[in-house]
């Protein structure tokens, strides 16, 4: 006979087991909603209501890590978990391809049928339990680190490129093209995407092989980061070789990036970029904080020392990421 302890377990088992997919599923709604309270009105009101459901939107993620760290029991529920991490930047990829497509369904309508159809392949049986030792991956993370190194130049400068937003797009327009005239010489240019693209299948190697252990909190946000990350990067080669370059034919400047003349905010499609840009930059800083914490404790640091080291990388994240983001949004610094 069941008690009603063991029914009552089941059940939280149950919408545990349904809370990712469901968060999956409606994350274009908050996005939605944030634009209509938006635009319904300037007061303190629809301001506090905006917030509220651009919050919900960063939830979703939020709730994947969550669920990857205490709630999956098996490898489909965790890789489902992570998958909810990725949503912002998955969804602006959704909506480009479609774009492109000319598709007759909405972005919505697309998401939503995807995530039921993938969430009940990924809870249906009883699937793989997780692993709890490490798995070895050695020279395939070294492969990874040091063709990281170089792609890091790029990502650094490209951050740094953004931040200077702030004291307005021409100033960002003019460390831009003082750039490009490196990143895009015609021998360096195919060397960066070959070191990407390495970091893009590498990285979901890796990634995928540790979604099958159960994860610390380091190797949470690093796996987690990993997965982003690399869905962030094939989606903006996609946006800027294959979108901007060959179907609008438009440059990929500041306007672009910042969805010129309407701008991020004020737009029911440009929302989407900012949860899928502020994502990027803050796991960017996180997942380099995650590897050099590993590095650090096996080259004798103290675990004290390189979990500071770690949070602080996380710290910065979240800061840089904020500053950017205000910089996209309209917010200036008097130079």
């Amino acid at each position: 006979m069941t008690s009603p302890a063991d029914t009552v377990s089941r059940s939280v088992s149950h919408v545990r087991t349904l809370a990712t997919p469901a968060a999956l599923a409606l994350y274009p709604l908050w996005l939605d909603a944030f634009h209509l309270s938006i635009v319904g009105g300037r007061d303190l009101l629809h301001e506090a209501i905006a917030s509220a459901f651009l919050t919900l939107a960063f939830a979703v993620p939020a709730l994947g890590m969550w669920a990857a760290m205490h709630w999956a029991r098996t490898t489909r529920q965790r890789r489902l978990a992570y998958a909810a991490v990725m949503a912002p930047t998955l969804y602006v990829f959704l909506g480009v391809v479609l774009y492109m497509l000319r598709s007759p369904l909405s972005d919505e309508e697309v998401w939503c049928a995807l995530w039921i159809v993938l969430a009940f392949l990924s809870v249906r049986g009883r699937g793989k339990r997780l692993e709890s030792s490490p798995i070895a991956c050695g020279r395939l993370r070294i492969a990874h680190g040091v063709a990281g190194s170089i792609v890091l130049l790029f990502v650094a400068f490209h951050l740094g490129n953004h931040l200077a937003g702030l004291l307005g797009p021409q100033v960002h327009a003019g460390i831009m093209q003082a750039g490009r005239r490196v990143y895009r010489a015609h021998l360096i240019e195919p060397l960066l995407i070959a070191a990407m693209l390495f970091q893009v299948g590498s990285g979901l190697v890796l990634a995928w092989t540790w979604s099958a252990v159960r994860p610390s909190m380091h190797r949470l946000f690093q796996v987690a980061s990993g997965f982003y990350l690399s869905a962030f990067i094939v989606g903006h080669l996609n946006s800027v070789f294959i979108f901007a370059r060959m179907y609008l034919r438009v440059p990929t400047d500041w306007d672009f990036a910042t969805g010129a003349p309407t701008g991020l905010l004020h737009d029911p499609w440009n929302i989407r970029l900012v949860p899928h840009y502020a994502l990027g930059v803050f796991f960017v800083l996180a997942h380099l904080a995650s590897g050099l914490r590993g590095i650090l404790l096996g080259h004798g640091v103290g675990k004290a020392s390189a979990d500071r080291i770690w949070s602080a990388g996380l710290t910065l994240g979240i800061l840089l990421a904020a500053l950017i983001l205000a910089g996209m949004c309209g917010v200036r610094v008097p130079a």
